[in-house]
């Protein structure tokens, strides 16, 4: 990760502002995105899903959803979209580009297990 800084001029000296790095905010910009991150994580820890095995992982996104971000995920070259002959059946599995989120995605789980609180407490 490459973070470039710039001095601001409304404050001199004592503020600063920061220009990331292309590549780091392209990619917080693609796993930011609602439901990636799930999708990624459900292929990581079930493996290979039908649509509506990944459906049911990931109940709150709608069908229509689903297919935009599968099919960009796809694009990215993090999923791959199986079909079998003389079959209807389909699958996505991750791509060795998609595998390699594993350690960020169980860096997510570990800080949010340590600090994130339950959405009813977040509601008080």
């Amino acid at each position: 990760m490459q973070m470039m800084s710039k001095k601001t001029t409304e404050v001199p000296d004592t503020a600063i502002d920061f220009e990331l790095c292309p590549r780091f905010e392209q990619t917080f910009s693609f796993l930011g995105k609602k439901w990636n991150g799930l999708i990624i994580d459900v292929l990581l820890h079930e493996g290979p899903q039908r649509f509506r095995d990944l459906a049911r992982n990931v109940p709150r996104c709608s069908d229509r959803v689903l297919v935009e971000r599968l099919k960009e995920l796809e694009d990215n070259g993090v999923i791959l979209r199986r079909t079998f002959p003389d079959s209807s059946l389909i699958e996505y599995e991750l791509t060795k580009k998609g595998q390699e989120f594993a350690p960020v995605m169980a860096a997510v789980h570990a800080w949010s297990d340590k600090w994130s609180c339950p959405l009813e407490e977040n509601q008080k």
